[in-house]
């Protein structure tokens, strides 16, 4: 059976296509290679896993509420439309909004897939190269870890966020180099990299906590990635040059401040679309997720130098401007140990059982 035959809506079948638009450019010199990125290459090299592998798959997940979360931060709990809403429904409803949720990151997976493979193309340096093809394997990882989880534990799809689809379109299509690594790099994988995050904290299902933490593992290097290539870059443009990524930057960060309403599942589930969204602009917890989910953002455009006041008047009209002064070295740094510490955790936990079953066979050998 095919994917398409699991989407809550129709989609098309045939491929998105978008024009690709700039060159392919090669570099004849192979030694002189900036030494951070370089050691980006490395750990990128010494970090690759196998998804099959790494993850326990076995871990039952409930497709109604797939984080084990209380129904307080269901995005309309307490409205109107939620109180009329029977058992059955809200649980029909967790379904959705798990699809809606993981369907959305699995389509930005793809998308980073190839604006990586883009990136390979089109830099200019051999290594930003390097580095691009590391990060092209992990995005081939992270879309084939998103669609199992939804095909095996959930089983519905949804289709790609008009929003997010505009912004990959945008990123893609431009002709210089620096686009894809601005609307990818920064934008939609610092926006990924909060949203898994704050869901892998929220989480009390140790399948979606595993899983989002190693993803976490790998985008807390291409966000890296993006500020080492960037911020050299961006220092030697003239202001009108920064003028003009400043502008795709706001209008981008505005796109993406609408990626995470869910308007999609309301239409599907035939709820009054309008007050939905309502709702869910003016709730407190839905407000405070949306800050969060900028966290990454902000510190970064600041730090590759895009930081004039248009940019700085668009974080203040999000509420995201406090930001700027976080330490995003030691969010990273967070991120990747977390994932270790997970799989130290793993490993404790089956020595200490297989330590058991070994010490039961030994016991039940000397009572015989």
């Amino acid at each position: 059976m095919s994917t398409f035959d699991h989407y809550a809506t129709e989609v098309d079948r045939g491929t998105w296509d978008v024009p690709a638009a700039g060159v392919s450019r090669f570099s004849w010199e192979y030694d002189d290679g900036r030494q951070r990125l370089l050691d980006l290459y490395q750990r990128g090299k010494d970090k690759q896993w196998d998804a099959t592998k790494r993850i326990d798959w076995d871990i039952p997940v409930n497709p109604c509420n797939v984080m084990e979360q209380t129904e307080e931060l269901n995005p309309i709990y307490g409205s109107r439309q939620w109180d009329k809403l029977n058992q059955a429904e809200r649980d029909e409803l967790g379904i959705h909004l798990s699809s809606w949720l993981f369907s959305q990151f699995l389509h930005g997976e793809q998308g980073a897939l190839t604006v990586a493979a883009r990136i390979v193309e089109s830099v200019p340096d051999i290594d930003s190269k390097f580095y691009a093809a590391t990060q092209t394997m992990d995005e081939a990882r992270h879309v084939e870890v998103y669609s199992r989880f939804i095909k095996d534990k959930i089983g519905l799809y949804y289709p790609i966020n008009p929003d997010l689809a505009r912004l990959l379109g945008e990123a893609l299509s431009d002709g210089r180099w620096d686009y894809p690594y601005l609307g990818m790099q920064v934008l939609i994988e610092g926006l990924a990299l909060a949203a898994f995050g704050v869901h892998r904290d929220m989480s009390n299902n140790a399948l979606v906590t595993q899983l989002l933490a190693y993803v976490m593992q790998d985008e807390a290097r291409h966000v890296a990635f993006g500020r080492l290539a960037l911020r050299d870059y961006y220092a030697e443009l003239s202001q009108a040059e920064r003028d003009e990524r400043e502008e795709f930057l706001v209008e981008g960060c505005y796109l993406m401040n609408s990626r995470f309403r869910a308007q999609e599942v309301w239409e599907r589930m035939g709820f009054d679309v309008a007050e939905c969204v309502e709702f869910t602009d003016q709730s407190p917890v839905q407000r405070a997720f949306r800050s969060l989910l900028f966290t990454r953002i902000v510190p970064c455009v600041k730090d590759i130098g895009l930081w004039g006041p248009k940019v700085r008047h668009a974080f203040a009209d999000l509420g995201v401007l406090g930001a700027a002064d976080a330490d995003l070295e030691s969010l990273m740094r967070a991120d990747e140990d977390l994932a270790e510490r997970i799989d130290r955790d793993k490993y404790e936990a089956e020595f200490a059982a297989r330590r058991s079953e070994v010490d039961a066979v030994i016991a039940e050998a000397a009572s015989a």
